[in-house]
This record gives C-alpha cells, structure tokens and sequence, in this order.
C-alpha cells in the first residue's frame, strides 16, 4: 500500500468513508460555469494519473474504509482508461468495501461501449450524467458539447455496459428569452428512466460567460416566480414517477440516493484529491489550490498543496448542523426553542414536525437558506 505523510491537517482518527477525486478537465467551459477547471483539447492523463498517486502517497490513508468513492469535475469521462489507473491507486492505498458506490460524472459524448465497458470493469457502478437539456438550442447556448439524441443513447450504451445505477443532471430556471419547454425536459428525462435526478436552478456567477451577457444586458435571469413554478413542477411531476425528493436538488428512486452525496449532508468526515478539491476531518475543512498546472508543480516540487485551512467554531457547527439538517428530508432533529422559533413556517406548509424533527416540504426548500438563518441567528444568540 502507498503510505506517506500528510501535509494535511489530522485530527481525528474517525474512519473516513468518502473520498471525492477532482478531475478538472473539459472540452470547453459551459457558459454557466465558475468551477475549477482545465481546458484542454488533448487530456493530460498519464500526467494526471501521477499526480493523484503523488498526492494520495502524503496521506495518512490508514483510516480510509470507503464506502463511497465519486470522480468529479471537470469531465472525468474525458479520462478514459485512465479511470482504470486511477480506481487503482486508490485500492492500493486504501481499503474499499466490496459493494462501495464508485460515481463518475459524465458527458453523453464521452460514453461509448469501450469506454463504459472499461468503467464497469474498473468497479464503477453509478454514473452521473449531465445531460443538462434535450433542447438543442439550450444546448448550445450552454456550450455543452454533446447532442440532444446523444443523451438517450449514452443510457443506452451504460445500460448495455452493465451499469444499473444512472443519475441524469438538469438545469432549469433559464432566461425568460431562452425558449424551453421544461416540462418537455422532464418527460423526456423519465423515458430514459433512471434512478436518480438531479435538478439545479441556474445561477449567474461572475467571471463566466453568462455573467459577462448579463452584464452586457444580453441576458437577464429568470424571475423567482419562474423558478418556484419550475421547480414545483418538477417536484409534482417527480413524485408522480415514483421518485422521492430526498434533498433539495435531488430525486431518487427507492434505495437510490447518491450514498456519496448523502455523507455530506451528515458532517462525516471525507477525503479528497486533486486540484480544488476540499476535505473534512471532522473539526478541519481544508482545501487544495485551485488550478490544474499549479497542483501538479507543487506536488512534483514536493511544496504543500493547501491553499487554506479552517477549524470549525461552535458557530459554524450549530450553522452547519441547521442547515444540512433541513436541507433533506431527514429532517433537522430540534430543541424546543427551534420547534417553536418554526411554527409559522408549519402553519404556512413549508415545514412539517415528526417526533420533534423539522422537514421542509417542497414549499420550503424554496425557502431553505432564509428558514436556516433564522434558526442559526436565534441559535446563537
């Protein structure tokens, strides 16, 4: 097994579960999009691959039981065999259960029956495609680079492949001068018949292209109203479907939540790798330097990786705990103070109480961040 030392903060010697790998590269940037990623017409993958191994050598991997482990990005599909290499490395150096859930994200453009085949072989068992849309015209104001009819064919191809467990990624609450038939979106998405959805709101950020219509006056966000209508009917026709609404963005079949996404709405302790990536010892939360060259530099230079570091105050934990609790329907298990701070949110029919917890219903996570303030504040007064 690899073994090295971590020049990441430990402390705790809880097992870590999780591990979260960020693979930055893409063939374009969507126009929405503020992660951190590599452009790259050619994917650097053998230099990739050693990086990874690089890093997860100066971990202290003797408390990694993992139960989950997630490829993110970026496009990790653009890896290719590299999925293989990299799957590996990680059960070289850590122990993972036999029936772990191993996730890669997609592209539709990216899947075809060598590179699914190799995938399944390398132990990936979940894929998380994004298909964002099936409107062709969205898609290019996105600036995906797949095709409408490739989405149901890249299912196809997985479901040939072996893979029994796909999440499909939609965005909805595009500009009102966008033409989109979200409903058309949905009913397309459930022929395809996954077992798990998951539903993002669109967000403009700065320094992405949309950003830049939007500063321009080219492109003005959708109105809340929008949002709420869409978002609320897709939680109808969903539910309608026999999907659970679980969390705030994410629908699931019976017995197919995301495991992985599920551990981090719970405050467990998780691992990560490459650039950007965060991780959580349970009182630590770090994170590595952003940018693809410059972790790849430190790491062969043998210099830190980290790029910040941050001890949880009681504060942040009581924040934390509020909102990832009322973020799903697990529920936020609450003191009395809470559950009566919470009863004009019962009586309007955005939260319901069981057994002294608070869920939100689908009303409520409309109002998810504003309801978790408010107990956070009156929490830490």
């Amino acid at each position: 097994m690899l073994r090295g030392r971590s020049n990441r903060p430990t402390v705790t010697d809880r097992d870590v579960k999780q591990l979260y790998i960020h693979v930055p590269f893409c063939a374009r940037r969507c126009s929405y999009c503020d992660f951190s990623i590599s452009v790259r017409s050619v994917t650097p993958v053998a230099s990739y691959v050693e990086s990874v191994a690089l890093e997860i050598a100066r971990q202290e991997t003797a408390n990694w039981n993992l139960d989950t482990v997630y490829l993110g990005g970026g496009t990790p599909s653009r890896l290719g065999s590299g999925v293989g290499e990299l799957l590996s490395i990680v059960r070289d150096s850590a122990i993972v259960a036999h029936d772990a859930e191993v996730t890669i994200e997609a592209n539709p453009d990216d899947v075809s029956r060598a590179a699914a085949e190799g995938w399944v072989a390398a132990g990936v068992n979940r894929v998380s495609l994004g298909a964002q849309s099936f409107d062709p015209k969205v898609l290019a104001w996105m600036h995906r680079t797949h095709s409408s009819d490739q989405i149901a064919i890249a299912v196809r191809t997985l479901r040939d492949a072996g893979v029994a467990n796909i999440s499909l990624d939609l965005i909805f609450a595009l500009p009102e001068s966008l033409p989109r038939d979200w409903s058309a979106d949905l009913d397309r998405a459930l022929e395809l018949a996954p077992e798990h959805i998951s539903l993002y709101g669109l967000t403009v950020e700065s320094h992405t292209p949309l950003g830049r219509w939007r500063d321009r006056g080219e492109v003005t966000e959708a109105p809340e109203e929008r949002y709420e209508v869409e978002f609320m009917l897709a939680h109808d026709r969903l539910g309608a479907a026999g999907f659970e609404h679980y969390e705030v963005s994410n629908f699931a079949l019976p017995d197919r939540r995301s495991q992985h996404n599920s551990s981090y709405w719970t405050g467990v302790p998780y691992a990560a790798l490459g650039p950007s990536a965060h991780s959580f010892d349970g009182r630590i939360r770090s994170w590595n330097v952003a940018t693809y060259t410059d972790w790849g530099r430190r790491l062969r230079a043998g210099e830190t990786i980290i790029a910040g570091s941050e001890e949880l105050t009681d504060e942040n934990r009581l924040s934390e705990r509020v909102y990832l609790g009322l973020r799903t329907i697990n529920g936020l298990r609450a003191t009395d103070a809470e559950i009566e701070l919470a009863r004009p949110w019962l009586e309007a029919g955005w939260a319901e109480l069981a057994n002294g917890t608070i869920i939100l219903t689908a009303t409520g996570f409309l109002r998810l961040d504003a309801i978790a303030a408010s107990l956070t504040l009156a929490g830490s007064r």
